[in-house]
């Protein structure tokens, strides 16, 4: 039997093309997902979920296929840093800055791959935003709406009732708010408090073996 977990290339595993800005591939493996086969960006690499007991050419053609489907996604869904902070201060401008009183714009805005916990962050002092690459492979307006909150940050500190109402102000916060939480909770569900895996939500590449 194969071990839970593997990074590629192993003895009957080989490793897919990848571009260069993504590190690796590696495989988990559960007796508890039986039908369903995900893969998600996870520290600069593709992590590709199978049910355990899966032939090794199986999980070949479906490694493929998967970290095909990540690989394109990433292409066309991916904002660089710079984009990334031209998209913040678009943020301030058309929703927040009003509200606020004031202009609200960053001194930089950056992706990280060593935030697993949070999906952002900001400090205020230092008026920098990062975001964690894991939001890489959610919709734009999920994106969105998590720079919006850490941009509410420049203007409110804590998660008080007039930071809240500031967020808000941002389209669709409470929409993407509940796609993040579907999200988490579908990770814990899967996995359990703190695990590395999840049951991908609809449309983000998630396969059903059953169908």
């Amino acid at each position: 039997m194969p071990p839970p977990s593997e990074t590629l290339p192993t003895a009957t595993l080989r490793l897919p093309p990848l571009p260069d800005d993504i590190a690796g591939v590696r495989v988990r493996r559960s007796a508890r997902r039986r039908k369903t086969i995900s893969a998600r960006l996870e520290d600069g690499g593709v992590v590709v979920f199978l049910p355990a007991g899966m032939p090794a050419a199986r999980e070949q053609e479906w490694i493929d296929k998967m970290v095909e489907r990540i690989v394109r996604k990433r292409t066309r869904t991916h904002h660089s840093d710079e984009e990334l902070m031209a998209k913040a201060n678009q943020i301030a401008r058309d929703f927040l800055d009003r509200p606020a009183g004031r202009r609200l714009r960053p001194s930089s805005v950056r992706w990280v791959t060593n935030m697993n916990h949070r999906w952002g962050s900001c400090s205020v002092a230092a008026g920098t935003i990062r975001l964690s690459d894991r939001l890489q492979q959610m919709p734009d307006w999920v994106i969105g709406y998590v720079l919006a909150h850490e941009l509410a940050h420049l203007e409110h500190t804590g998660h008080t009732r007039q930071f809240w109402e500031l967020v808000g102000h941002y389209p669709s916060s409470e929409r993407a708010a509940g796609y993040l939480e579907g999200w988490s909770a579908a990770q814990a569900t899967v996995w359990g408090p703190g695990g590395g895996g999840e049951i991908a939500p609809a449309g983000d590449g998630s396969v059903d073996l059953s169908e």
